[in-house]
């Protein structure tokens, strides 16, 4: 199901390169993906504000975005709405511009257009061995490793 865009709110879409500057000069970038978008990699500094959730039945509006979006910015901020290729993201801000947020624009292309043009992007960390180590498997590679002979001061 997908929202209607109103007629009040007049978006503006910049490409990913308009974007990549309004970001230097202080726009805020909210990403509307869902949290599993989000969390494969996403713009450094993104705010992560779902606009629609998966379920079984399809996507479904995330019925509490304004107040999250509410409780995390100021209706003056400058927001720059990002979303995966650039449709929920028309339908977030259309939303945001109909709640009367001032400074609002729309992410063309989305994260996959941010990609392709090879700006950074903040990707989940590389799990390492440490982690899946026992903690008591580490104490004992430490105390191995302090009790040896070598080790010893004398």
């Amino acid at each position: 199901m997908e929202p209607k865009l109103s007629s009040a709110a007049e978006v503006v879409t910049v490409d990913v390169e308009a974007a990549k500057a309004l970001l230097h000069d202080g726009h805020r970038y909210l990403d509307v993906r869902t949290e599993e978008e989000f969390k494969k990699g996403h713009v450094e500094n993104a705010l992560n504000i779902p606009y629609m959730f998966n379920t079984p039945e399809g996507r479904v509006k995330n019925p509490k975005f304004m107040e999250q979006v509410l409780s995390a910015c100021k209706k003056e901020d400058r927001l720059l709405v990002g979303c995966q290729s650039g449709v929920r993201s028309v339908y977030a801000t259309t939303d945001l511009l109909n709640a009367e947020f001032k400074n609002v624009c729309n992410m063309g292309g989305g994260y996959l257009d941010w990609v392709k043009n090879g700006f950074a992007v903040k990707k989940p960390e590389p799990e390492t061995e440490n982690q899946s180590i026992h903690p008591c498997t580490l104490l004992i590679e430490i105390k191995d490793k302090v009790c040896r002979p070598q080790n010893w001061v004398t």
